[in-house]
């Protein structure tokens, strides 16, 4: 008997392409999900609550637009000195204060919300400024201009010009930072009022200093040639108010690796890698060899590679010598190849046929496969009423009944006596 393709393998089919039609789309048509990038930073509570107010403030002006100028100037004196300061417009200004988006402004407008009214009902007269009122006095989030810290000392400089008006001061009106100078590019000490290195003093009065460059190579100077230098930068010297590059590798300075060779740059070196034929050199190429690597020989003044396969050094059977830089291997010959450390002669596959690589379960669900096709085609034409195909229909199913009871005759005659 024929054998009987195995269930398993019919079950695994189906599974495989529920699996996949479950699936939300073809997994190469998905989009891939972008990088994740980190968060921003917070903003510091003081940037928050300037936000708040500054919005605060363009609410109330809003407001007022908004509700008046028609024309009637007496009525709307009387109207506007009534809703000028009232509950409503307060309502309206706070309503559209914070972003949806902005978690912060609401975080804080929640917190300081009974000190809005109260600032707004009761204290508008005698503090105007709502924003020293709120921001710096009543929450201390932040510090007048030119102060920095819990305490809102003085920025270096000055709080009239904080860093000299050259920097920016690390927390400037708020209630953090170290109020150190971040100078701009040229200037330098503690409140930027210097010139810093690689610049010079070009113009100084009692209010303003204008540093400009130096020459290229010098660190101090007092003027912008090259005969202003007063001092160098690392990798030059002093020469008659002019520096000179320094050549660390004629003088030693320099800190190569035993294969490497130093070239000399401006103010500075290199350390570049010798050649491969060389063991340890003075330049590059194998001309400037110190002595010659293992596989390179001496000829002339280079640093050669040996050619191993001139002599016989695969003593392998159908092995053959291929030279490389500094050295050899030894491979297989033509038409051989390595197997298990020997070359062995190579089989040439015998061509495949169509049906080669399938199972023989495969090939019997391909077979019922094709007498199913062949069954539909005979029922269709049966159904058109030619007595000729359906004959052949009749035929063919009752072969096809007759080949399935006979496969599995033993089966069901041990199952109906069982029955019984």
């Amino acid at each position: 008997m024929a054998p009987r393709p195995q269930r398993g393998l019919l079950q695994a089919l189906l599974w495989g392409l529920s699996f996949f039609f479950s699936l939300p789309g073809p997994v190469w048509l998905q989009p891939s999900l972008p990088p994740q990038s980190s968060p921003p930073p917070e903003p510091h509570p003081c940037h928050t609550c300037r936000a708040l107010v500054d919005s605060f403030n363009k609410g109330l002006e809003r407001t007022i637009r908004d509700n008046f100028g028609g024309g009637n100037t007496a009525w709307e004196e009387e109207k506007l000195s009534k809703y000028k300061d009232s509950e409503t417009r307060l309502v309206e200004v706070l309503e559209g204060v914070c972003s949806k988006s902005d978690f912060e402004c609401h975080r804080l407008l929640e917190l300081s919300e009974e000190l809005v009214e109260s600032w707004w009902f009761h204290k508008q007269q005698e503090a105007p400024d709502l924003f020293q009122w709120l921001c710096s006095d009543s929450l201390k989030l932040c510090c007048p201009s030119g102060t920095f810290g819990p305490s809102c000392l003085p920025c270096p400089g000055g709080t009239e010009r904080p860093c000299g008006g050259y920097g920016q001061c690390e927390g400037e009106g708020t209630r953090g930072g170290s109020g150190h100078c971040d100078c701009q590019a040229g200037y330098g000490g503690e409140a930027c009022g210097q010139c810093g290195l690689g610049y010079f003093e070009a113009e100084r009065n009692a209010s303003h200093l204008v540093c400009s460059a130096c020459f290229g190579s010098c660190a101090r100077c007092s003027g912008p040639e090259e005969s202003n230098c007063l001092q160098c930068k690392k990798g030059w010297a002093l020469h008659h108010l002019k520096c000179v590059d320094i050549d660390e590798c004629g003088t030693e300075r320099a800190n190569c690796g035993a294969d490497q060779f130093c070239v000399n740059t401006e103010g500075s070196y290199e350390c570049r890698d010798c050649a491969k034929a060389c063991l340890g050199c003075m330049g590059a190429g194998p001309g400037r060899c110190k002595k010659c690597s293992p596989g390179y020989q001496q000829v002339g003044s280079k640093c050669l590679d040996v050619d191993e396969c001139e002599t016989e050094v695969c003593p392998g059977e159908n092995e053959q010598c291929e030279n490389t830089e500094g050295g050899y291997r030894c491979v297989c010959a033509e038409g051989y190849q390595q197997m298990e450390g020997i070359c062995v002669k190579e089989q040439i596959p015998e061509s495949a046929g169509f049906f080669s690589e399938m199972t023989e379960d495969e090939l019997v669900v391909l077979q019922q496969m094709f007498f199913g096709v062949i069954i539909c085609a005979l029922a269709t034409l049966a159904a058109k009423g030619d007595l000729v195909f359906t004959a052949i229909f009749i035929g063919a199913v009752a072969a096809m009944t007759g080949y399935w009871l006979s496969e599995r005759s033993d089966r069901v005659l041990e199952g109906f006596i069982k029955g019984r």
